[in-house]
C-alpha cells in the first residue's frame, strides 16, 4: 500500500521558479519579469534577446511571472524574434518621421527578400537625402534616450476616438470591424499606435537599422534572422517595385487601399465586384505576357517560370499557355521534378535529409544534354521520377515540331545554372509571386509570406492531408530555400506576374481557421498558428461561389478546371 500523501493550505512563496530548456532553474521575486528572468540565467548568445516563450505561449520581456513556470528565450535569430524586431523599428520610424514631419503622411508599403521595407511619403515630395538622414539621426536619439515602450489596454470606441483625432482614417475604419471591445495600444512619448504583435521592451534595443533612398520613397533596412546583428548587402530591386507600384495602382483604381476598405466594400455587397475585377486584373497581365513572348517567336526557344513555394505557379503556367494557344503558340510543357536525381544520390541538407529545395537535386547534365536535342526537333527519351521509390526511371519519347517552344516551370528556373550558357539568350524569363500590397493600414503591413503561407496550409490540407501544424513545422525550411534558390535571382526575370488577388485573404479566412485552430496548444507551431489567427480576425470573410474556375485562389481552395489541363497537341509522343 502506498505511503499517504498529505495536502495542506499554505500561502504562496515570495519566490517563484523558472526552468530553462537546458535544464537549468533558477529562482527570484514573484511578479518579476520574463526578460530579468533571462538576463540572470544568461548565456552568452549570438542574437540579442527579444522576447520569450512562457508555458508555450509568446510573451514580451516585460510580461510578469507570477507562478513557476517553464521559460525559454526568443532572440533576434528566431523568427519570432526577428518579426518582433521589425514591428518595433517600424514603430519607432513612423514616431520619428512624425516628429519632424508633421503634415506628411508615412506608409510602410512592403517587404524586401533581403532586410528591408519599402516605404513612401505622401503630403509632399520624396524626402531628400539630407532629410534621410535627419530622420536616422532622430531615430538614433531616441534609441540612445532608451525610451520604453508602454504597452496598455484601452476601450475600443476610446482607441477610434483617439485615431480619428490624429486624421488616420485607415485605422478608424479597419477597427469598426473589430469583434473584441477593447484594443492594445503603445506609447513612444507622446503619441499612441497599435501594431499587430508584441514590442521589444525599449527603444534601446532597436540597435540594427538604416535608411535609404529608394525610386520615390525610400527603404527601412534591418538584420535577417540569420544574420541578426548584420545588415546584408542591398541590390537593386527595380523589377519587383515596378511589380508593388503596377499592383498599388490597380488598388487605387479599385478604390480598395487597406483591410478596413476592403472590408467596408464586401459589407456592402460588392465582393462580386472585387473578384471580377481582380480576375480581368490578372488575366489582362497574363495576356500581356503571352503576346511579349509572342513577339519574340523564332528567338525564344524556353519559358521558365519561377517562383517561391505557394506562389500560384502552376495555375499561372496553365492559363499562360492557354493566351499562348490563342496566339497560335503551342508550348511543351517540361516537368522539371522528372529531372531529380536518385534520392540515394541527393546531397544531404543540414537536418540529415535529402535536400530537395537545392538546384543539386536536379540532374543538370542530363537537362542540359536534352533541352538542344529538344529545340532542334531531335527524338528524346524523357526522364520519369518515382517519388514512392524515389529512383529516375525512362518516360516518354518525344519529339518536338520545329521552331516549338519549351515551357519549364519550378522553384529553380530563374537560377542562371539551370540551363546552359548557349541556350541563355533562348530564354524567356518569368518571376511569379504573392506580392501582396493590401495592408491592414499605413503602418500595419500584410506579409507576403503570411499570404503564402496561408495558402499553403489550405492546399497541403486538401491535397495532401497535413494539418496545419505539419505545413507550419515545414514552413521555415521552406523559406531557408527560397532565400537561397530563387530570391537571390528574382531581377533576372524578363517580366515578373504578381499573383496576389484583393480578395484572397478573406476568401481563404472560412478554410483556414478552422485547420489552425486544430493545432494542439503547448507546441512551437501553436504560437505560428494563434498568430496567423489573430491576423485573420482582420479580415471579413467572402464566399467562393463567385470565383472563377480558373482563378489561382482555385489551386489552394479546390475547383479549378486547370487541375488537369493537358495540351493534346503540338508534339509528338512516339
Amino acid at each position: 500500500m502506498s505511503k499517504k500523501i498529505s495536502f495542506r493550505l499554505v500561502d504562496p512563496r515570495n519566490d517563484v521558479e523558472i526552468h530553462l530548456p537546458d535544464g537549468r532553474v533558477f529562482s527570484g521575486p514573484r511578479g518579476a519579469a520574463a526578460g530579468d528572468f533571462l538576463q540572470a540565467a544568461h548565456r552568452p548568445v549570438d542574437a540579442p534577446l527579444v522576447a520569450a516563450i512562457l508555458n508555450g505561449d509568446l510573451r514580451e520581456l516585460t510580461f510578469p511571472i507570477e507562478m513557476d513556470a517553464r521559460l525559454q528565450p526568443i532572440t533576434l535569430g528566431d523568427s519570432d524574434g526577428s518579426r518582433i524586431y521589425r514591428r518595433s523599428l517600424t514603430f519607432l520610424l513612423e514616431m520619428a518621421f512624425s516628429d519632424l514631419f508633421l503634415k506628411a503622411t508615412l506608409t510602410i508599403d512592403h517587404s524586401l527578400s533581403f532586410g528591408g521595407y519599402f516605404c513612401q511619403v505622401s503630403g509632399r515630395g520624396p524626402l531628400s537625402q539630407t532629410e534621410l538622414d535627419l530622420l536616422k539621426s532622430h531615430m538614433q536619439e531616441l534609441i540612445d534616450a532608451d525610451l520604453p515602450f508602454e504597452r496598455q489596454e484601452v476601450p475600443l470606441q476610446e482607441a477610434i476616438e483617439y485615431f480619428r483625432s490624429r486624421g488616420y482614417e485607415d485605422k478608424v475604419h479597419l477597427l469598426a470591424y473589430r469583434k473584441k471591445d477593447y484594443l492594445t495600444l503603445y506609447r513612444l512619448g507622446e503619441r499612441m499606435d497599435y501594431h499587430h504583435g508584441y514590442m521589444v521592451p525599449s527603444t534601446g534595443y532597436l540597435r540594427w537599422y538604416d535608411l535609404f533612398a529608394t525610386g520615390g520613397g525610400f527603404t527601412l533596412r534591418f538584420p535577417r534572422h540569420n544574420n541578426p546583428t548584420e545588415l546584408v548587402p542591398v541590390p537593386e530591386y527595380p523589377k519587383l517595385l515596378t511589380a508593388f507600384r503596377q499592383y498599388g495602382d490597380w488598388l487605387e483604381r479599385l478604390g480598395i487601399d487597406n483591410v478596413g476598405s476592403l472590408n467596408d466594400a464586401i459589407q456592402a455587397g460588392r465582393g462580386h465586384e472585387l473578384i471580377f475585377v481582380s480576375e480581368a486584373f490578372h488575366e489582362q497581365n497574363i495576356s500581356d505576357i503571352a503576346r511579349q513572348i509572342a513577339a519574340r517567336r523564332g528567338e525564344t526557344h524556353l519559358v521558365l517560370i519561377a517562383g517561391p513555394s505557394s506562389s500560384g505557379k502552376t495555375t499561372f503556367a496553365r492559363r499562360l499557355t492557354v493566351q499562348m494557344l490563342a496566339l497560335g503558340i503551342s508550348p511543351f510543357p517540361l516537368e522539371l521534378d522528372n529531372y531529380f536525381l536518385d534520392r540515394d544520390k541527393t546531397r544531404l541538407g543540414a537536418d540529415g535529409k535529402p535536400d530537395f529545395e537545392s538546384l543539386d537535386a536536379i540532374d543538370l547534365t542530363l537537362l542540359a544534354e536534352h533541352l538542344p536535342r529538344l529545340i532542334q526537333g531531335e527524338k528524346v527519351q524523357l526522364p520519369h521520377y518515382n517519388f514512392i521509390t524515389g529512383k529516375r526511371e525512362a518516360g516518354d519519347v518525344i519529339q518536338l515540331h520545329p521552331g516549338q517552344m519549351i515551357l519549364l516551370e519550378g522553384i529553380h528556373s530563374s537560377s542562371p545554372r539551370l540551363i546552359p550558357d548557349s541556350l541563355a539568350g533562348e530564354a524567356f524569363r518569368i518571376y511569379v509571386s504573392a506580392l501582396t500590397q493590401l495592408n491592414l493600414d499605413r503602418h500595419n503591413r500584410v506579409s507576403t509570406t503570411d499570404t503564402r503561407l496561408i495558402r499553403r496550409i489550405v492546399r497541403d490540407a486538401r491535397e495532401r492531408g497535413y494539418t496545419a501544424a505539419q505545413t507550419i513545422s515545414r514552413w521555415e525550411a521552406v523559406r531557408e530555400g527560397e532565400k537561397l534558390n530563387i530570391f537571390p535571382f528574382q531581377e533576372n526575370a524578363d517580366v515578373m506576374f504578381n499573383s496576389a488577388l484583393v480578395y484572397e485573404l478573406s476568401a481563404l479566412k472560412p478554410f483556414a481557421e478552422p485547420l489552425l485552430r486544430q493545432v494542439s496548444y503547448g507546441t512551437s507551431e501553436h504560437i505560428e498558428a494563434k498568430r496567423l489567427l489573430a491576423f485573420l480576425e482582420w479580415f471579413l470573410p467572402l464566399e467562393i461561389d463567385l470565383i472563377p474556375e480558373t482563378s489561382i485562389v482555385r489551386e489552394f481552395v479546390g475547383g479549378s478546371i486547370l487541375y488537369d489541363f493537358k495540351i493534346w497537341k503540338g508534339w509528338r509522343k512516339l
